[in-house]
């Protein structure tokens, strides 16, 4: 398995350590609600350098990205960050990206299981187009910090005034005199910011963070899960994948369509303009029992679609879920084997943080 520079420091400080996605990767340390209630109320750190980090340079390297994302590229502004998806033709979603645009280059964040697909894809479709990339996954560690005093807590150790990152923007900055990539991003649904740095720099990092006044947590994949859950963001493998298209699952946010030609507009018009599509929704169920992914979702006899991830809350004290259903009900009744257990529709996302 891959390992990111950090590897060590987990083993010896007795995370639990599971295969995810090719990657040791630490699921817990603790526990994953208290580190959840970590985040939630303080903040907390996560190793993410199992992310993939493609940084891409030259005359088309926009037009390129423009080529095979949904989002537009062209008309941001260095410093701006967007969510985007690469689709393939007919519209499925081959993974879901953040974009990352400076003065002169461009970085590619993409999911850990996705990332030789998609330089598969980048190779695929590179032709014509003038411009260089290169895979800095393994050379680079990405580490997540986030947490309502993420902010203030770092603010004195950075060259830059975090007050003028907004969300979803990025910078070049030094945090402890190291050079990094510094954006306000995050998969948590709390104000955050995640941390690009080189590998011989990533312990380095890693320790001075956790040294901060008030001290962070470290915090595993585990809790990371259930954070975005409760903020409603979709898992890749999960709400989507290539047999589902954005409108399904209701992330045309991430789609400019006004954009010139890319890969999968005509199949994604197509898609907008139907209304017998399956719609993604959250569920709020009774008791403690956890609707776990492909747990079907059932109206007396009929089956409405089907579970695809589902937790315990530890915020809202709750089991809730996400799924997709044919059509819209108030209340459906989850089978949980062979039990069906009842259960609310709500409205997404089931926790939003107060700015």
């Amino acid at each position: 398995m891959l390992q990111t520079a950090l590897h060590d420091w987990h083993v010896e400080h007795n995370a639990r350590m599971v295969d995810f996605s090719g990657w040791h990767m630490p699921i817990q340390y603790s526990s994953i609600v208290e580190e959840h209630h970590a985040v939630r109320s303080s903040w907390g750190l996560f190793d993410i350098a199992h992310m993939g980090r493609l940084w891409f340079e030259g005359p088309q390297h926009v037009a390129f990205l423009d080529h095979i994302l949904t989002n537009h590229v062209a008309v941001m502004t260095p410093g701006m960050v967007r969510y985007s998806l690469v689709c393939n033709e007919g519209g499925g979603i081959l993974d879901d990206v953040l974009i990352y645009r400076f003065e002169d280059r461009c970085l590619l964040v993409v999911n850990a299981a996705n990332r030789e697909k998609i330089v598969d894809w980048i190779e695929q479709h590179r032709a014509g187009f003038d411009f260089e990339y290169q895979d800095t996954t393994l050379e680079t560690f990405m580490v997540a910090a986030q947490g309502p005093v993420t902010a203030a807590s770092l603010q004195q150790h950075l060259n830059i005034d975090l007050a003028e990152l907004r969300y979803y923007s990025v910078a070049n900055a030094q945090i402890f005199d190291i050079d990094c990539v510094i954006s306000r991003t995050g998969y948590t649904g709390e104000d955050g910011l995640e941390i690009i740095v080189s590998n011989d720099q990533a312990l380095a990092l890693w320790e001075k963070l956790m040294a901060c006044d008030p001290h962070p947590i470290a915090c595993g994949l585990g809790c990371r899960d259930t954070l975005r859950l409760e903020a409603a963001m979709p898992l890749y493998g999960h709400e989507m994948d290539e047999s589902v298209d954005p409108a399904t699952a209701g992330l045309m946010f991430g789609v400019r369509l006004k954009k010139e030609d890319f890969i999968g507009r005509s199949a994604l018009q197509s898609f907008k303009q139907r209304d017998d599509l399956p719609r993604r929704i959250g569920l709020k169920l009774e008791g403690r029992r956890i609707a776990r992914e492909g747990a079907k979702l059932m109206s007396g006899d009929e089956e409405l679609g089907t579970v695809t991830s589902g937790t315990y809350s530890p915020t809202l004290e709750a089991a809730i879920a996400m799924g997709y259903i044919t059509r819209d009900v108030d209340e459906l009744e989850v089978d949980i084997r062979g039990k069906r257990l009842p259960a609310q529709v709500v409205p997404l996302p089931f926790y939003k943080r107060i700015p």
